[in-house]
């Protein structure tokens, strides 16, 4: 009887452990597998991948059909060893949950676009940027407002989420309405309002509020940045579509 009860005292314990943990689990079930396949939970959650491990299919430049000299597949990892043109989806994406690893060369920087459009020069007029960047090497990271997983300019992450250059880095990216959020190795870091009064202030005192419609856009398209120097590493590429 005594044993009955210990077990049962245990059972308690552990799911009570595991519903604490929850709480600071990004808001769904990571995707599992290597980047060129998906298994049949992850398919079932809604999961789609970007990058089969072989081809860039879902892929192109910026108002271009063809993908970017610089962009390569090695051993099923996309590598840009140097500057590039940037990598935008051939889908445009409202509202999705994006989950990708990176990692970048010491001092590397990059960025992730979403909701972005074409209708001006560059990708990041248009469309907002979760910074990829090695902070305890690039200039930007003197600067909690351009570090890794910020909104670039607009919203600061906290210290000390980010690994090191050359380690591998999960980013998750939570787009549904309004709401926006950016997680960085399994931690929500920004979470912030499309068009609210916040996000408007923050906006104006920025660069971005030169382009009227900078961040406007209901559904866009998802872009890498590739015009910095210095290698980026791109693996387990998925999106999941929100309704």
């Amino acid at each position: 009887m005594l044993i009955l009860v210990s077990r049962r005292i245990l059972t308690v314990l552990v799911v009570t452990a595991l519903a604490g943990c929850a709480g600071s689990s990004p808001p769904s079930v990571q995707p599992s597998g290597s980047s060129a396949t998906l298994s049949e939970a992850d398919r079932a959650a809604g999961w789609r991948s970007l990058f089969d491990g072989k081809s860039l299919n879902a892929w192109r430049g910026y108002k271009s059909q063809q993908v970017p000299t610089g962009w390569n597949i090695v051993d099923g990892t996309i590598i840009k060893s140097g500057e590039a043109e940037d990598l935008v989806s051939r889908e445009p994406y409202a509202n999705f949950e994006l989950s990708l690893d990176w990692k970048l060369a010491e001092g590397g920087n990059s960025g992730i676009f979403y909701r972005a459009t074409e209708e001006y020069e560059h990708i990041y007029w248009s469309g907002p940027e979760y910074q990829l960047l090695d902070d305890a090497h690039a200039p930007d990271g003197r600067n909690r407002l351009t570090a890794a997983a910020s909104a670039y300019g607009l919203y600061a992450p906290p210290a000390g989420v980010v690994r090191g250059p050359n380690e591998w880095n999960t980013t998750r990216i939570l787009v549904s309405g309004t709401h926006v959020e950016h997680w960085l190795n399994g931690q929500k870091v920004v979470e912030y309002e499309f068009g609210s009064p916040d996000w408007k202030a923050r906006v104006k005192a920025s660069k971005f509020g030169e382009w009227p419609n900078y961040g406007l856009a209901k559904a866009g398209y998802i872009g890498i940045q590739g015009d910095h120097h210095g290698m980026l590493a791109l693996r387990n590429l998925r999106i999941r579509v929100l309704p």
